[in-house]
């Protein structure tokens, strides 16, 4: 057995999803001096793909699938891991410490990453064709067959999905409207004061929002849809996209013994409650933060690239176990502007709103304050440099006074 104090480098470990947080896990693992059989399981029979761009390049066509790659399996060879495409796992027995699989067979591990992610929430409505989701790679090739021939698009859910999606479509010369029943569905990932802001630029470039009212119906098929909204209108759609939002992939964990509401609980180190031997990263994971008693998922690719960091560290160094220090972190794209947040504005209790340097487009930035005048996060449009910034000032602890002045330093105000 290994001593406490001398590196885990044995055993197997199985790591369950081929997202961005189970590759970086398999890597990791290697990186940090595992050597022994490392077995990456995904469900899907692609190769690992990034999907943040299936709302955006590959769905407009800039990209080609190649270029989504997030691992060969040259690559998966030279790095010594067992890459098995197109196998679902159906059970995890936490007790016997093995993976069962869809095929019937099972995989005994040591260590097991649960990084199976999410899915998209269905839609409530079903037609014949032309009603499409966005979460894998044939979601994305489906919709952009559909987006080819033209018409208007209706899409269901302003949040970020919906709303770079809205960006593509137009982009490709499409009529675009986005219903959301919430009045200003941004706010809730980026603050009222830029969700503003980024609605006034998707209508500069056409797009229609019906916000504050919700869908009843859907009907009809492939270029001759009709989506009947709550207040009695119909709008005529050749395609509809329907982005309201994620459930976490925890059904086949049904009867392990682990706690699995709403993802995977996991403590501060990524380890799986109520399980020796299993850590879970990424969309499908609740982690407890060193201070916060609640355990919360965070959907996000920059998420699951720390948190696996983490726990291939503490795999193979139980005895010196690590926490996720990294500050949350979103972007989105959406035409020619880069939305990057940092820390968390949402519940904030104040906001300042700065602009920044005159360009060929507008920056600006909302620094976000809580009741003791505490800086708790950052949203910037176009001005990276203010994202550094707020990296350094959130971790330092800086109140919303000396956040101001140090961003006016970097723009003084007009």
């Amino acid at each position: 057995m290994t001593s406490t104090n001398e590196p885990n480098t044995h055993g197997t470990a199985v790591v369950v999803g081929t997202g961005v947080g189970g590759v970086r896990t398999a890597l990791g693992l290697r990186e940090q001096g595992f050597g022994g059989r490392i077995v990456l399981l995904g469900a899907e029979s692609q190769l690992p793909y990034d999907r943040p761009p299936l709302s955006k390049q590959f769905l407009s066509g800039e990209w080609d699938a190649e270029r989504l790659s997030l691992l060969t399996e040259s690559e998966a060879r030279e790095a010594g891991v067992e890459l098995r495409t197109g196998t679902a796992a159906r059970g995890l027995d936490v007790h016997g410490r093995r993976v069962l699989l869809d095929d019937g067979q099972s995989l005994a591990y040591d260590h097991c990453v649960i990084a199976t992610g999410c899915r998209a929430r269905p839609s409530p409505w079903q037609v014949e064709s032309g009603l499409h989701l966005i979460r894998e790679l044939s979601d994305s090739l489906a919709l952009r067959a559909d987006l080819s021939a033209g018409g208007p698009v209706v899409i269901v859910g302003g949040g970020f999905i919906g709303m770079e999606a809205a960006a593509t479509a137009v982009l490709l010369g499409l009529p675009v409207t986005v219903v959301d029943p919430d009045p200003m569905p941004l706010a809730r990932s980026v603050g009222p004061e830029i969700a503003g802001l980024l609605t006034d630029i998707h209508t500069r470039h056409g797009v229609v929002t019906r916000f504050g009212v919700g869908v009843e119906d859907v009907r009809g098929r492939r270029g001759d849809l009709q989506v009947r909204l709550a207040d009695g209108t119909v709008l005529e759609a050749a395609t509809v996209v329907v982005g309201i939002g994620v459930l976490p992939n925890v059904e086949w964990l049904a009867g392990s013994g682990l706690h699995v509401a709403d993802g995977v609980a996991c403590d501060e180190y990524g380890r799986a409650v109520g399980a020796e031997g299993v850590h879970a990263v990424g969309d499908v994971a609740r982690w407890r933060g060193p201070e916060d008693p609640d355990a919360r998922r965070t959907e996000h690719w920059t998420n699951a690239v720390d948190q696996s960091a983490v726990v291939a560290h503490n795999i193979v160094h139980p005895d010196r176990p690590g926490r996720q220090d990294a500050l949350p972190y979103v972007w989105s794209d959406q035409y020619d502007h880069k939305v990057q947040v940092v820390g968390r504005p949402a519940g904030a209790a104040d906001c300042k709103v700065l602009d920044g340097p005159d360009g060929p487009r507008r920056r600006v930035a909302a620094l976000y304050s809580d009741d003791a005048g505490a800086l708790v996060g950052v949203t910037a449009v176009n001005w990276p440099r203010v994202t550094v910034l707020a990296r350094k000032l959130l971790a330092r602890g800086a109140d919303i006074g000396a956040a101001v002045d140090e961003v006016h330093a970097l723009a003084p105000p007009r």
